[in-house]
């Protein structure tokens, strides 16, 4: 393996990445901005989801609004489905993996909320479902994906797809839109 040239391969195609993302999801972006702050002002809150690393970024973007991003501030009020281990063992245990996110959105959500699901393939079936159960709720079912979007397509609304391949570099993105997002949170509904 030859370092050198897999350390600049790595960087040369985050910076590509990096590139088209900015040049693709400025309107999707500001719309994901738009409902996060109609949902904060209006008394509502955000509900981030996703698995793996994407269960990793939900949770540390739930935890930059209710702790702090860039300043000190009342708490934003968000919460990632995925930190209860005791609902999602008896949820994927009793129901299915498939839906362990829906009944959580059903207790903890009402019209006017924001279901934020993550999912670098656009195709994971408990965030699909779950996102299903947001809209026919009336909680605005976004997301962030990547390759393409998958079945998220049509359903989610706003949706961020990065356009990569790459689950990594698409992940590096998420993260990226994540802190973004927190950084107008805090300026907007502070």
């Amino acid at each position: 393996m030859n370092l050198d040239q897999f350390f600049n391969a790595e960087f040369d195609e985050h910076e590509a990445v990096l590139r088209a993302t900015r040049n693709v999801l400025h309107g999707a972006f500001a719309r994901l901005c738009d409902v996060a702050i109609t949902a904060l002002k209006g008394g509502n809150k955000l509900v981030l989801f996703g698995n793996g690393g994407s269960a990793a970024d939900a949770q540390h973007i739930a935890a930059e609004m209710v702790v702090r991003y860039k300043i000190n501030r009342a708490p934003m009020a968000a919460i990632a489905l995925t930190t209860d281990s005791s609902v999602l063992t008896a949820g994927g245990n009793d129901f299915g993996y498939d839906t362990i996110f829906d009944r959580q959105l059903a207790a903890l959500c009402k019209p006017g909320d924001v279901a934020i699901g993550i999912t670098t393939s656009g195709n994971s079936e408990n965030v699909v479902s779950a996102l299903q159960t947001a809209r026919d709720m009336g909680v605005v079912p976004a997301a962030l994906s990547g390759r393409g979007g998958g079945r998220l397509v049509g359903l989610a609304d706003p949706l961020l797809v990065v356009p990569s391949e790459t689950i990594a570099r698409v992940q590096e993105m998420h993260i990226m839109l994540g802190h973004m997002l927190c950084d107008v949170l805090e300026r907007e509904c502070s």
